[in-house]
C-alpha cells in the first residue's frame, strides 16, 4: 500500500517541480520588470516567491529526503565536540610553527641546490 502512495505522489512530483520552477522564472522576470521599485520591495516580493517555492518543492519525495537530510546532518553538527579557545590557539600556533619550519628547511634547500647547479654550470 506504502508503495502505492509513494507512486501516486511522484506523479504529482513533476507538475510541483514546474511550479517551483515557473514560481523562480516569476521571481525573476518580476524583479527586472520592476526594476524602477524600491529595493526593499522587490527584495520582500522574492523572498514571499522563495518561501512558496520552498514549500511546494518541500512537498514532493525529494524535497522531504532533503529535510530529513537536514534535520540529520543538524543532528550530527550537535553531537560534534568544538575544541575551546585555548586548543584552537595552541594548534594554530603548531601549525604556524611548522610551516616557518618547513619554509626555512625548503629555503636553504633551494638555496644548496642553487649554489651547486652554478658550479657545475659555471
Amino acid at each position: 500500500m506504502n508503495a502505492k502512495a509513494e507512486t501516486v505522489e511522484s506523479r504529482y512530483d513533476l507538475l510541483k517541480w514546474l511550479v517551483v520552477a515557473a514560481l523562480i522564472v516569476v521571481g525573476v522576470v518580476g524583479n527586472q520588470f520592476y526594476a524602477a521599485e524600491p529595493i526593499i520591495y522587490r527584495v520582500l516580493a522574492l523572498l514571499a516567491i522563495a518561501v512558496v517555492a520552498a514549500y511546494v518543492g518541500l512537498q514532493t519525495a525529494k524535497g522531504q529526503a532533503f529535510f530529513g537530510l537536514v534535520k540529520e546532518a543538524r543532528i550530527e553538527i550537535r553531537k560534534v565536540v568544538w575544541p575551546t579557545r585555548q586548543e584552537t590557539t595552541q594548534t594554530t600556533l603548531i601549525v604556524v610553527a611548522v610551516v616557518l619550519v618547513m619554509a626555512l628547511l625548503l629555503w636553504g634547500l633551494d638555496s644548496l641546490l642553487g649554489w651547486l647547479v652554478s658550479l657545475i654550470v659555471g
